[in-house]
């Protein structure tokens, strides 16, 4: 089973492009990390990996705290790069590139920000280092980010790219995500566990 998380809320005002800069956790992201935490604590983990943006790293250390399991922080499960959009807000974008902000919305997966990279060249560098990871058995973590998950549900649900931003993920979400002999399986969509005692510990359990 893969346990697909996106981080949790970040230190960062108004509707923005937030790419591969660092931005930390915020007071409501340490809260929703520390949620998952508590949700999952009962979950055995295999393997424990998330994207090596210390938004993403931290919230799967927080998850990963009391384990005696490491942290594998990859490169790969990076947040989309924005290149030049990256902490712009969008209004500012709009205003500024709007013929490339309506490009981008025509061809998602194939239109890249000036210095920045597609949803396709995410799906790229994402799904090879994906497989890499998982195990015929066993429960996998990874916490990424919002096209990160996207992409890869995406390619769980067999949905073109033009989709994408269709798929919801809000911060401190849980994906789950069966890989079985059959096929795969989104079991669990943009979950959101609260503070204890709302949260269903048992439900999320492996038989």
């Amino acid at each position: 089973m893969l346990y697909l998380v996106r981080h949790g809320a970040i230190a960062a005002k108004g509707r923005r492009y937030l790419g591969q800069m660092e931005v930390p956790l915020d007071e409501a992201g340490l809260m929703q990390a520390a949620n998952l935490a508590d949700l999952l604590r009962d979950v055995p983990f295999s393997r424990i990996c998330s994207s090596d943006l210390s938004r993403a790293q931290r919230t799967a250390e927080m998850i990963a705290k009391g384990r005696n399991q490491d942290v594998r922080a990859r490169r790969e499960f990076r947040e989309i790069d924005l290149g030049e959009w990256d902490g712009c807000a969008f209004t500012e974008v709009m205003q500024r590139f709007p013929k490339a902000y309506q490009a981008r919305g025509e061809d998602l997966e194939h239109f890249r920000p000036p210095g920045g990279e597609s949803f396709g060249d995410v799906r790229d560098r994402v799904l090879p280092a994906l497989h890499h990871i998982l195990e015929p058995v066993g429960n996998i973590l990874l916490v990424a980010h919002r096209a990160v998950n996207r992409v890869i549900l995406c390619e769980v649900l067999g949905l073109p790219l033009c989709n994408v931003l269709r798929i919801r993920q809000d911060y401190g979400c849980l994906n789950l995500v069966a890989y079985e002999t059959s096929g795969c399986y989104v079991k669990l969509l943009n979950y959101t566990p609260q503070a204890i005692p709302a949260a269903p510990k048992l439900e999320l359990s492996l038989p």
